[in-house]
């Protein structure tokens, strides 16, 4: 007898939720996915479209060194096999010196990780708004003014490392949070849209370190320039690598990034604020529907957010620099949006997208001595995977990768 609930997609008769029912020849199961990662949607969405997208960047990155050089142009009307030889020499060449520059040594790790450590905790303060529908431009600010704070703190107390550290660190966390609190209250009381008020809180937040930098309170004495005093080394995160050679400049930031990116997935998958998040990122009127305070969860993510990207800054700035000078975020706060994206708004795909771009960044100059190939080629490939990530059926056309079903493509505000 026929059961009219044999399709892909049956209905559960005591939940009501639709179950699926495909072959485990088509694929993981999607609830044994989300159950182990916490994630909506499939592998697909989630881990191939990503990696695809960075394999298609380095491809157009190999075809943009290949036509880059006028010379080896030249040299395909004259004799064919040999360009073509030395045009993947000199692909090769590049990619190599890259690879090499990033984890080819000691050093190229240190470097990958040290870049990495902001990176990661700047892509979770933006993900993290992606979760609840909202676009977190402001990590760059929240970044300083993060930063700020730590170095004061860092360099007025004076106290026995377990304490003061611990103070330092908690205050880079405040001074975020403050920051990107503010623009979540304008938004839940007044319907001002954060992407507009977190680019005039980095403004802000950028001219204001001008300004204190010159004050006689942060500015290193005895120097007319813009350059603080310096953090006591009892405020100063760890290096982890010193025993080795001290000048390796990776230090216990990257702990504090990798327990960051663990504390955001339990919050957001495991706890009730998370859901709350979660659901009011998937539609704000169903979940103030439901009983939720939509006020409350807008200023308290973005109170997070901007506490994530405190901490990033004051790891740079009581793990790599010691002390602050305009621009020691590096624009680093910027880059977190594209790594958010690639890292599909999930904490654990963030950390995979901060290595990669500290990668980028640790090997770029080595990839310059190496080729000869210029190091804004890695900006060039930044930018592409972004274009491939806010593109992603772009990328399933290209590689044949099969969509996935109606009910999947959802948006789910930023995270999707």
């Amino acid at each position: 007898m026929n059961d009219e609930n044999t399709g892909p997609e049956a209905e559960d008769r005591v939940t009501g939720e639709e179950v699926d029912t495909e072959p485990a020849s088509n694929g993981p199961d999607r609830r044994i996915w989300a159950r182990i990662t916490g994630a909506e949607g499939d592998w697909r969405s989630q881990v191939l479209v990503p990696v695809l997208a960075v394999f298609t960047a380095l491809v157009i990155g190999a075809v943009i060194i290949a036509v880059s050089d006028v010379d080896l142009l030249g040299l395909w009307g004259d004799d064919a096999g040999e360009a073509f030889r030395q045009t993947l020499a000199r692909i090769g060449d590049a990619y190599g010196g890259l690879f090499k520059g990033a984890f080819g040594s000691v050093r190229g790790v240190s470097e990958t990780f040290t870049w990495a450590t902001p990176l990661i905790l700047a892509g979770l303060s933006v993900a993290i708004g992606f979760r609840a529908g909202l676009f977190n431009i402001g990590a760059e600010g929240q970044m300083l003014m993060g930063g700020m704070l730590a170095l004061v703190i860092g360099f007025q107390l004076n106290v026995t490392i377990w304490l003061h550290l611990p103070l330092a660190i908690l205050g880079g966390f405040i001074g975020g949070a403050i920051w990107g609190g503010i623009p979540g209250w304008l938004r839940a009381r007044t319907g001002a849209h954060e992407v507009i008020t977190t680019i005039m809180f980095n403004w802000i937040a950028i001219r204001f370190v001008d300004y204190a930098l010159k004050t006689t309170f942060i500015q290193r004495e005895g120097r007319p320039d813009r350059i603080s005093k310096d953090v006591l080394e009892s405020a100063r995160l760890p290096k982890l690598l010193s025993w080795i050679d001290p000048q390796y400049r990776l230090n216990a930031g990257i702990i504090v990034a990798l327990l960051a990116a663990w504390g955001v997935y339990w919050l957001l998958f495991k706890s009730t604020v998370g859901f709350e998040f979660r659901a009011v990122g998937a539609n704000p009127d169903g979940a103030r529907y439901a009983g939720m305070n939509v006020t409350r969860a807008y200023i308290l993510v973005m109170a997070v957010a901007g506490g994530l990207g405190g901490l990033a800054g004051s790891t740079q700035i009581l793990g790599v620099l010691g002390n602050a000078t305009p621009g020691f975020s590096a624009n680093l706060g910027f880059d977190a949006i594209a790594l958010a994206l690639l890292g599909r708004s999930h904490p654990f795909g963030v950390v995979l997208a901060g290595i990669l771009f500290g990668a980028l960044r640790a090997g770029g100059q080595q990839m310059q001595v190496a080729s000869d190939v210029g190091i804004d080629l890695i900006l060039v490939i930044q930018a592409l995977i972004v274009v491939f990530i806010a593109a992603p059926e772009l990328i399933r056309a290209i590689f044949r990768v099969r969509a996935v079903k109606a009910a999947e493509q959802i948006t789910r505000g930023w995270a999707t």
